[in-house]
């Protein structure tokens, strides 16, 4: 393609840049065979409008820190942000777009964060877009409030979203949308694609609310734009957007499905499946495109749009100009701000974990974690966070800290609120964000109220910590409505995600030490509610804990009889088990295992020393057995749960489900036909 010169900005100009995209998005689905060309053929103009008069951003530099940020949470229509990358000059050719939907390209069906230049996250499955989207904004006005002094406003930009029907009928929505109308994030601005159309049809066939009615009570302005196409009308809600620096803004935007098809437009046809042949050429023919070739960018469209794009592009000089003074005014905060926007753990942490001792060891995991994390928050100012409105029992606050609220924005204890789906994707966008490294709590069973958002943090290898408390039967009177059976299988069969069930107070340490350093993705900290022994056997955890498996306790001599197997609150059960095993002269050895993933990645030759071949193996564990079958192996059993708990005190419950000491040993003995 040849270099256009400089041309003047004209609504024709304009109209041919919004119709390349236009042409693009229905070129690429066409070719790919698949996909949803109607949604980007309607979004177009708000898309042109964001690039190139509104969005700070830089192609050149897509992670400056201080850019806006654009999440197109329906994720479905990505051609059209793709569209508006290649055509903003991102690091994304056009031979990528023709690529669209095939394997190792840059385009892939859903936005993919990390993959291809300019996408801010990972969306797709409706709603998670907009919480991140709220995430970003929490994690924006929390460092603002901490670093920007006097004229020094070093974090100032905006978040900006679109959402459509499916966004705002799933439920992660309301969650998402109460807590920031209630923050009052001013800095967050989002369109609702208002198209009428679904999948199945008519809107209408499945919802009949008032949006905004519902965004008003949420503490939002709510503004209107009747026709996307109005390119001054996206221009003056925006102003208004940001005129208001009180309330979060919903802009909602009329916008037409399948914009110019003849016979397409408005109907659930032009939503997820090629136009087709004809109709693609009668729809570019309604946009007077006179260009016979598929994916063909006229030079001056291409030209015009990039130079709104470098326009808007001078911010991040601007920014460079103003990042010098504010270093040399604030040396410290610069320094500060430009550690945790690297993601460099703070040199004092390593040293701020508690030591504890056989009488502050004896609690419940979740009490030790409480401990832990008051010792290195002084250390780790970026580690926010707090509670699904389960504060006193996830003991997730540090104390004396201040609360984040509206008014108090640099506060790092957070108050989610019972909104556990929420929760889970405002976290994401915070971490995604940079500069923050979220945690949230709730009860584990709770995990799978926001088990949508664990998977994307794991698929985004974003740095989250999730503190799940009343790990098992455990918690007792609660009853089976609150008792986890099946949740720790599940999340370990999340790729990318560390699962870690400490058995005392020490490994808790450990195994917040190995959250905090893990940043490649999400750790789920899995922790009890009853109290539990302290072993004291403190260097041993400190190694063990991040290989996710070490032998706590070995047989009388050479190789073991039996191997007992456990993590959390029952590798006390498998100690008190060897006892008795030795008793009748047989050698077991205990291993202790926080973590099944950690201990997958260690060598063959740690895994075949600790689970020797050919020995005898039983696990024990308060949770359905599905994931230790791989360990045991052919000659092993699992002492586990596979029915719902009950209401009852927990001692009872261990012992009626049989996970107790007596029943691994009787286990344990019919293996080796003893």
């Amino acid at each position: 393609m040849s270099a256009a010169p400089s041309v003047s900005t004209t609504p024709d100009l304009a109209l041919l840049a919004i119709n390349t995209v236009r042409t693009l998005a229905m070129d690429a689905v066409q070719k790919a065979e698949s996909g949803h060309p109607g949604t980007p053929m309607a979004l177009a103009p708000l898309a042109y409008s964001l690039y190139t008069r509104h969005l700070r951003h830089d192609p050149a530099n897509p992670q400056w820190a201080d850019r806006d940020r654009f999440v197109l949470s329906v994720g479905h229509a990505s051609m059209v942000l793709y569209g508006s990358l290649f055509m903003s000059g991102y690091a994304l050719p056009l031979e990528q777009l023709k690529l669209f939907r095939q394997w190792k390209s840059m385009t892939p069906g859903h936005p993919e964060v990390h993959h291809t230049p300019g996408v801010e996250t990972t969306t797709g499955p409706l709603g998670q877009g907009l919480a991140n989207a709220v995430g970003f904004a929490v994690a924006e006005a929390h460092l603002s409030a901490e670093f920007n002094r006097d004229a020094h406003h070093i974090v100032n930009h905006y978040t900006y979203f679109i959402a459509g029907d499916g966004d705002l009928m799933e439920g992660i929505s309301h969650e998402a949308a109460s807590y920031a109308g209630h923050h009052k994030l001013g800095k967050l601005i989002g369109f609702f694609d208002d198209n009428h159309i679904t999948i199945d049809g008519s809107t209408s066939l499945s919802c009949s609310d008032d949006a905004a009615a519902r965004f008003g009570a949420y503490g939002w302005q709510v503004l209107h734009i009747g026709d996307v196409n109005d390119l001054d009308a996206i221009d003056d809600a925006i102003a208004e957007a940001k005129a208001d620096a009180t309330r979060p803004t919903l802009i909602i935007t009329r916008t037409h499905i399948g914009f110019g098809s003849p016979h397409k437009q408005d109907t659930s046809k032009a939503h997820g499946e090629p136009l087709g042949v004809e109709e693609v050429a009668l729809t570019k023919a309604v946009y007077g495109w006179e260009y016979p070739d598929a994916f063909h960018v006229p030079d001056e469209a291409l030209a015009h749009w990039r130079e709104g794009v470098a326009e808007r592009a001078m911010s991040h000089a601007d920014w460079n100009t103003r990042w010098i003074a504010y270093t040399a005014a604030h040396p410290e905060l610069a320094t500060e701000l430009q550690r945790r926007l690297r993601g460099e753990l703070h040199v004092g942490v390593s040293t701020a974990f508690p030591s504890f001792d056989a009488k502050s060891g004896n609690v419940a995991t979740r009490a030790a974690s409480g401990v832990v994390l008051n010792a290195i928050a002084p250390f780790m100012p970026e580690l926010v966070g707090g509670s699904a409105d389960l504060t006193p029992s996830n003991l997730t606050n540090v104390k004396g800290a201040e609360m984040f609220t509206a008014v108090s924005p640099g506060g790092r204890d957070f108050r989610f609120g019972i909104r556990e789906h929420g929760m889970g994707a405002i976290m994401n966008g915070m971490a995604l964000h940079g500069g923050i490294v979220p945690y949230g709590g709730t009860f584990l069973v709770f995990a799978d109220y926001m088990r949508p958002a664990i998977r994307l943090a794991a698929l985004m290898g974003v740095h989250v910590i999730y503190v799940f408390t009343h790990d098992s039967i455990g918690l007792g009177e609660d009853g089976p409505t609150h008792q986890p059976v099946e949740q720790l299988t599940a999340l370990r069969c999340i790729p990318n995600l560390v699962v870690l069930r400490p058995a005392d107070a020490d490994e808790v340490a450990e195994a917040w030490r190995v959250a905090l350093h893990h940043n490649t993705g999400p750790v789920a900290l899995v922790l009890t509610r009853q109290k539990l022994s302290y072993f004291n056997e403190t260097e041993r955890v400190k190694v063990g804990v991040a290989r996710g498996a070490y032998m706590l306790a070995d047989g009388t001599s050479g190789v073991p009889d039996v191997v007992l197997m456990a993590s959390g609150s029952e590798v006390e059960i498998a100690l008190a088990a060897r006892g008795h095993l030795a008793v009748r002269g047989i050698s077991a050895r205990v291993v202790s295992c926080p973590s099944l993933e950690l201990f997958a990645a260690q060598s063959a030759e740690y895994r075949d020393f600790l689970l020797p071949a050919g020995v005898a193996k039983v696990a024990v564990e308060a949770a359905h057995p599905m994931s230790w079958y791989r360990w045991v192996g052919d000659r092993g059993a699992v002492v586990g749960i596979e029915k719902f708990g009950a209401s009852a005190p927990y001692q009872t419950l261990y012992t009626e489900y049989g996970i107790t000491a007596e029943h691994v040993v009787e286990v344990a003995v019919g293996l080796l036909g003893s």
